[in-house]
């Protein structure tokens, strides 16, 4: 049985390269798709509304891109939060949405909140929180 834990850290090891490796794909695929909006924007009609409309969404599907990097290498349950953060407000922030859609989106997002609220700001809370009695430290 020695072997099948060699075999499950070689997994393990290949499986991060791996996700490392489409990282740096998705980096690059991030660097060129915002080279090729600047030149598309720098074509566009900024007196339309829908010019401001494409520049949000094309930010926020790179930011979205960023932050699948950033969940790939880092593999935090903060940065999983907040990528979907992302996704939902570049769903909100499309100018077609239906009231039901919009209803969803403000769900999810308050559901986000939620769980950062719970999962993440109590331990952060207590370990800034100073006991009775004690004095903080001068800043």
């Amino acid at each position: 049985m020695p072997h099948l834990g060699f075999v499950s850290q070689l997994l393990r090891i290949g499986t991060e390269w791996f996700e490392r490796c489409l990282a740096v794909c998705i980096f690059l695929g991030v660097v060129v798709f915002t080279i090729q909006s600047a030149w598309t924007f720098g074509l566009m009609d900024w007196s339309q509304t829908e010019t401001i409309y494409e520049l949000i969404y094309r930010v926020l599907l790179a930011v979205i891109a960023l932050e699948l990097i950033r969940t790939l290498v880092t593999h935090e349950l903060q940065s999983v939060l907040e990528l979907l953060a992302f996704v939902v407000a570049r769903k909100t922030l499309k100018p077609d949405l239906s009231v039901y859609d919009i209803f969803l989106s403000v769900g999810a997002f308050a559901i986000l909140l939620g769980c950062r609220r719970f999962l993440f700001l109590p331990s952060q809370a207590l370990s800034e929180k100073a006991l009775p009695g004690e004095t903080s430290p001068p800043r």
